[in-house]
């Protein structure tokens, strides 16, 4: 095998595949990239049997065939070499020798038989999502997914294709994110899976927001076609709670917020919230919104926001890190905050189908 590529079209290729590859490994082979070289350029493919990446790079192939190399290691020299031209030629024993100008690599392999193969998808369902619907989704519910393991049903996004609609739901029992968009698909591919957090991350690097994502379905596995790049992921087994019915009925009250001004504001009051409370309180009063940290063992901060409220006069906890989340996230204008009581959670929605909910905190008064 042999042939030549610009250090960026290689950089751009293995940094494509290289985050799947875990550090941890007992296979040595789960390791490496499998480079397949033919007329086209190249394809890069790597897995931890339980994800797997794929994508193409740009090369002048002057004899085809594919082995497996380290892929950390591998991307660590590409990215030091000196020249932008690099010579890649690797014999029968898998030891490939890297030229780039004054320099000389020399890497030991691994076969590429050893290589564990992804999934197949012959006889999958297929949907087609635009990019941008996905993107913006992904970008609107990841931050609410769970990291706890024990609740493993939790630790990824829960995808419905009900209805003639695509709803994708994050939560970790402490907060709930949703967003629901249109969608056109057969009655035939109604259904709902659970996403794994490592996939949805690969996912959200390769999405451009442009174009279309061509999804496969099976049994266990799923398959997202984003250009020339491909992501195989076993899907997460098990029942994903009814999310529902932990959306609040019909609020009391309802305020129209600015988003980044409210962002701005949770995020310097909460510079004074601690460890130990990690609460801060909204106050609403006649046309103001409170923000209030306080903590005894560092000090307390406060802010007011001018707001239309001709409500009751009352206050809610919440923790800051929680509520932030969905600020940074969205990109509206304007959001609403739902409210019932002191003890029940708000809700923070857009005018489009966005909603989160957020527990709210005991505090002492």
């Amino acid at each position: 095998m042999k042939f030549l590529i610009t250090k960026e079209a290689f950089l751009d290729g293995l940094q494509q595949v290289q985050h799947v590859v875990s550090s941890r490994t007992t296979l040595p082979i789960l390791s490496n990239v499998l480079i397949e070289a033919n007329d086209e350029g190249l394809r890069l493919t790597t897995t931890d049997l339980d994800v797997g990446v794929s994508g193409v790079a740009k090369a002048e192939v002057s004899k085809g065939g594919s082995t497996t190399l380290p892929v950390r290691r591998l991307f660590s020299i590409i990215r030091e070499l000196p020249s932008e031209e690099i010579e890649v030629s690797v014999d029968a024993k898998n030891v490939a020798s890297i030229k780039s100008g004054p320099s000389f690599f020399k890497i030991i392999g691994l076969a590429d038989n050893e290589f564990p193969p992804l999934a197949d998808f012959a006889n999958a369902k297929e949907y087609k999502i635009p990019q941008a619907i996905l993107q913006e989704g992904l970008k609107k519910t990841s931050y609410a997914i769970s990291s706890d393991e024990t609740r493993y049903v939790l630790n990824g996004i829960f995808v419905s294709f009900k209805e003639g609609k695509l709803t994708l739901v994050a939560t970790d029992g402490r907060r709930l994110a949703m967003v629901e968009n249109d969608l056109e698909f057969p009655s035939s591919h109604e259904t709902d899976f659970i996403v794994p957090t490592k996939a949805v991350q690969e996912l959200q690097r390769l999405l451009t927001g442009e174009g279309e994502v061509l999804v496969s379905l099976s049994d266990n596995q799923i398959c997202f076609e984003v250009g020339t790049s491909i992501i195989v992921s076993k899907l997460i087994e098990g029942n994903y709670p009814n999310y529902r019915q932990v959306i609040p009925g019909e609020s009391k009250e309802r305020l129209t917020l600015n988003r980044e001004a409210l962002f701005e504001t949770v995020r310097r009051v909460s510079l004074l919230s601690s460890d130990k409370s990690n609460s801060i309180k909204l106050s609403f009063n006649l046309n103001e919104l409170g923000v209030t940290a306080n903590s005894p063992d560092i000090g307390e901060a406060n802010e007011s926001v001018d707001v239309k409220y001709e409500g009751k006069e009352f206050a809610i906890a919440f923790n800051p890190e929680f509520l932030q989340a969905p600020l940074k996230a969205l990109s509206e204008k304007e959001i609403h905050l739902d409210l019932i009581d002191e003890m029940s959670p708000g809700v923070l929605r857009t005018d489009d189908a966005f909603l989160y909910v957020l527990m709210p905190m005991r505090v002492n008064s």
